[in-house]
């Protein structure tokens, strides 16, 4: 466990410092359309041009930026999987499962949600304060028992190992180069044309922000020209750099994924002291998760798959053809039985 706190930690550091590089790139597409606001930080307090920068501007940033990461992740995961949070009253046996094991792994009891999906798996979410476990409908009428607690207890050991929140983080860059992630469709709901009034509204504001640098007469063809031409550089960098940024996201993010199976099966199969009971959850939900689809994968959150018990996640449609960064990488289910049957002997 302590070979995988390390990477844990060390991931998240170079997450941390991916979104740094992030907030400085945008500080300086933004850079002329900022400068009035740098300068007047400069005047108000006592420190240098830099310096006031930072502790102004960049630094909250970096804070809001994570902080909205892993919000809108947790919020748009469970979304994707129609997956509501629920309370004891309404899964009165999955709490009490859920508040057992908490107390025998010495830890505080999660958030509970329930996808409303048929295929049998699950996934742990995370923020830094807090975490939801998600379990679909056809886990609950598919395992019961030992094997259910297995499979709970190994979604409790990722939220206990932190890796879960350092995997939600790690979610959020890539699934916005997949095109997974729309901020916009949150932003106007439901309207056919928001992208273009969101380009529209930031082409005006950065019209209105132009007028102090831009050398040629306000409402000039020369102006609209220059305006657009810095406008449209200014976004493309930055979808160009974006793809940029999520190159080592992805890299660590899948170097992190196998240790991190790994160790939650392990640390699953020690809390609840029964390997056999995990080794007959994987063998069942393996063997049925080769069936017909249910719905278009394309509706559902891609990236969910890694984050789940099993890779195929609350689909089981086949891969399909679009453009898509995939982040995680399940280790293989019989090296896993394999690895537990080891833990069984030495238990």
């Amino acid at each position: 466990m302590g070979t995988l706190t390390r990477r844990i930690l060390f991931t998240l550091s170079l997450l941390l410092a991916v979104d740094l590089a992030v907030v400085l790139t945008v500080a300086a597409l933004l850079t002329p359309w900022l400068a009035p606001l740098r300068a007047a930080l400069a005047r108000v307090l006592p420190v240098g041009s830099a310096i006031a920068w930072w502790v102004a501007v960049v630094a909250p940033s970096l804070l809001a930026f994570v902080w909205a990461q892993l919000r809108y992740t947790r919020r748009q995961t469970l979304a994707a999987v129609d997956a509501s949070v629920v309370g004891p009253e309404a899964y009165p046996a999955l709490h009490d499962r859920v508040q057992r094991l908490c107390q025998q792994a010495d830890m505080s009891v999660p958030t509970l949600a329930v996808a409303e999906s048929s295929v049998p798996n699950s996934f742990a979410v995370g923020t830094f304060g807090s975490a939801t476990v998600v379990v679909s409908e056809g886990l609950l009428s598919t395992l019961d028992g030992a094997a259910l607690d297995a499979v709970l207890a190994h979604e409790l050991m990722h939220v206990k190992n932190r890796d879960a929140t350092v995997m939600t983080l790690a979610s959020f860059l890539p699934a916005l180069t997949n095109g997974e992630y729309g901020p916009l469709d949150d932003l106007l709901p439901g309207f056919p044309g928001r992208r273009v009034v969101v380009g529209v509204v930031g082409l005006a504001v950065a019209a209105v922000l132009s007028v102090r640098f831009v050398d040629a007469p306000v409402g000039s063809l020369e102006f609209a020209l220059a305006v657009s031409f810095l406008f449209a550089a200014t976004v493309g960098l930055g979808g160009v750099l974006l793809g940029v940024f999520t190159a080592p996201v992805v890299v660590l993010a899948r170097s992190l994924s196998r240790a991190r199976e790994f160790a939650a099966d392990r640390s699953a199969a020690r809390l609840t002291g029964n390997p056999s009971a995990l080794v007959e959850a994987l063998e069942r939900l393996d063997d049925g998760a080769a069936a017909t689809p249910e719905r278009d994968k394309r509706r559902a959150y891609d990236g969910v798959r890694g984050l789940c018990f099993l890779p195929h996640g609350f689909e089981r449609s086949p891969p399909d053809e679009t453009f898509h960064v995939e982040t995680r990488s399940h280790p293989p289910t019989d090296e896993r039985i394999a690895r537990l049957r080891r833990v069984e002997i030495e238990l």
